[in-house]
């Protein structure tokens, strides 16, 4: 993912999140994803900064939508809400499009709690892979200036002052597994 303040490499878990990580890679190959930006930063006021996430997608716009996907709760998947992780984005279940978010610390409250009386809390949000390098420009994007006044209900002063555009987005291989 190449961004106007530098390139993000992450690595998706097809193994495990199938269904959200070819959804993924369709707005990748059919190149949906070229000219986006980053336009949110929720910044959370609790735990050790940076706490929060950065937000990126096609926020509706019918040139770039697929259809939604079914959901894979991390109940499902195993796939965790750690920093790094890569998330979809949706309203309810079985919404997600092409929007995602990029984690700056572990918020497990995003994970699937088949416990929980709450049916959003029950449902999670669908972790499908991990940064692999470029968390330095995930941290640039996350400390960009906010607007005050953007946005509104839960987004209000969560959207970007001016948005991180992304230049192009394509599949590499990740030849090591581990990270440098």
């Amino acid at each position: 993912m190449t961004t106007e303040m530098g390139t993000i490499i992450a690595d998706l878990d097809a193994k495990h999140a199938p269904i959200t990580t070819a959804n993924f890679l369709r707005y990748v190959d059919q190149k949906r994803f070229d000219g986006i930006v980053f336009y949110r930063v929720m910044r959370l006021e609790w735990g050790t900064p940076p706490n929060g996430l950065i937000q990126a997608g096609t926020r509706g716009d019918p040139k770039r939508v697929l259809k939604p996907i079914a959901h894979e709760p991390t109940s499902a998947t195993g796939v965790l809400h750690k920093a790094g992780t890569l998330s979809m984005a949706r309203n309810a279940p079985g919404t997600a499009t092409g929007d995602f978010s990029i984690l700056l610390s572990d918020l497990t409250g995003l994970d699937a709690d088949p416990k929980a009386s709450d049916p959003e809390q029950v449902a999670g949000y669908a972790a499908f892979g991990h940064v692999f390098t470029g968390m330095d420009v995930v941290r640039k994007i996350y400390d960009a200036p906010l607007s005050p006044t953007l946005g509104s209900g839960a987004m209000k002063g969560q959207l970007l002052a001016h948005p991180v555009h992304i230049i192009r987005v394509r599949r590499v291989p990740i030849v090591e597994r581990e990270p440098k």
